[in-house]
């Protein structure tokens, strides 16, 4: 059974809206984790995000989700048979909004880690620029997080060695500039310094928690991610399956090895390398040597503490 099937049938037997969380409840209840095709150590967080991708971006999926917070998931077959006006489910929900800035730049970093694992299948390595030696280059050197995505999980094992016989293994090496809000008053200072720290990489990204919603800003943004490449990923700190990409980055298939070489001045990113370098010729990716993915209740309790 895959996580979609365990979903829907889970849906079908309740024919109620659910959390990802719940529904992975009522399966371990049932009995059907035991059936799942699947051998990862957090199978529930696998199952939130599958759900919340297949809902969002599959036309033809049986899942269609709620605005409320947290999203619950209903099958479309039985949306005429459900009440969606319920308060716990409503369509336009009153959300209490945190006050701004009770939370630091670093706390982004697990939930972009997070976001990272499960939707752009890629590990993370934070980036400590007190690592630097920065006598020799100007002050936007290092990039805040850095990542790699390995095709080793995705592809037969004889498919990967085939492309790596040809020097082609489809690696992806990420960079990412963490800012708490982008607004006017640090719009292109964000977004240069992103391009500064990052344009070495496969695919750079700006990401934030806060996007301001003026239509002027929005094509603004979307005019120097198009020039630049540089894509904007917005973090959902209630509910981090629900973060997005924006705008989307532009692949680059050429790295610029001459930066690479410069950010090994960094400790932290000169280990990332290493640690890539390992995994590829291992055909094994050492998860422990980037930075740990937490559930999801770790991370609400680390940004509200």
């Amino acid at each position: 059974m895959t996580f979609l099937e365990l979903a829907e049938r889970v849906l079908s037997e309740e024919k109620r809206p659910l959390t990802a969380n719940e529904i992975w409840t009522l399966a371990t209840e049932k009995g059907y984790d035991k059936q799942l095709n699947s051998e990862g150590k957090t199978p529930w967080a696998t199952l939130g995000a599958r759900l919340y991708v297949d809902a969002k971006d599959n036309p033809k999926s049986p899942f269609a989700q709620t605005d409320s917070r947290p999203k619950r998931f209903y099958l479309k077959a039985h949306a005429s048979q459900l009440d969606l006006s319920n308060t716990a489910i409503s369509k336009e929900p009153t959300v209490v909004k945190k006050r701004r800035f009770d939370f630091l730049e670093k706390d982004l970093h697990p939930y972009l880690t997070y976001y990272a694992y499960y939707h752009l299948h890629c590990y993370t390595k934070t980036i400590n620029h007190s690592q630097s030696s920065k006598k020799e280059f100007g002050e936007w050197v290092h990039p805040d997080m850095v990542g790699c995505y390995f095709p080793l999980e995705d592809w037969k094992q004889e498919v990967y060695e085939l492309s790596s016989s040809i020097g082609n293994m489809s690696i992806r090496l990420l960079s990412f500039e963490l800012k708490r809000e982008l607004s006017f008053g640090n719009l292109r200072e964000s977004f240069f310094q992103t391009v500064s720290n990052s344009s070495w990489a496969n695919e750079s990204y700006l990401v934030t928690a806060e996007v301001s919603e003026e239509e002027e800003f929005r094509s603004e943004l979307s005019r120097l991610s198009t020039s630049f490449g540089i894509g904007v990923i917005k973090l959902n700190l209630e509910d981090p399956h629900s973060s997005e990409i924006i705008f989307p980055a532009k692949y680059r298939e050429a790295l610029d090895w001459e930066t690479i070489n410069k950010l090994t001045m960094n400790a932290d990113f000169k280990e990332f390398i290493s640690t890539v370098k390992i995994d590829i010729t291992s055909k094994k990716i050492h998860k422990k040597e980037y930075d740990q993915v937490l559930d999801i209740e770790t991370l609400k309790r680390k940004i509200s503490a």
